[in-house]
């Protein structure tokens, strides 16, 4: 394995191992649900917003390491971001993430999150990756509802 393959590996499994802000926020204002009916992955995202800003967020549901690491990070990214950021911070994810092979990929905004680019070679797993994501964007834009990722 090359370093950034080494890399990319001990992070998602730290993220998996011990998710940041994982659980049910109590006080949250928005929330959204996200299921992947082809792997059964399944994750809640909650959010409190405080005037324009992200207050906090958690995440909960069964899912693979994948998703379950991408939730913690995005959980980690968007904290305290105003919501105008934390929304071009999808958009540069999802961009980076959905991209094809051999297309370039430049991103100041991302910083760690651009680890997760690798998972962009694995055509399988770019639903597990980018669900919290979806589930996260839902949540900040139609509150309370459901996303899927079919």
């Amino acid at each position: 394995m090359n370093d950034f393959q080494d890399l990319y590996q001990e992070i998602v499994m730290d993220h998996n191992r011990r998710p940041r802000n994982f659980g049910k926020l109590e006080d949250a204002t928005s929330f959204a649900n996200g299921f992947n009916p082809l792997c059964g992955d399944e994750i809640n995202v909650y959010v409190k917003l405080v005037d324009d800003e992200i207050a906090d967020i958690a995440f909960n549901g069964d899912s693979c390491a994948i998703s379950k690491s991408s939730a913690s990070m995005l959980t980690d990214g968007v904290k305290g971001k105003k919501i105008s950021d934390a929304i071009q911070i999808f958009e540069s994810f999802r961009e980076m993430i959905t991209r094809k092979p051999g297309e370039d990929f430049s991103s100041d905004i991302l910083g760690d999150l651009e680890i997760l680019s690798g998972v962009s070679q694995f055509p399988a797993r770019i639903k597990c990756a980018t669900l919290p994501w979806h589930t996260f964007h839902t949540a900040l834009t139609e509150n309370d509802q459901s996303v899927s990722t079919e």
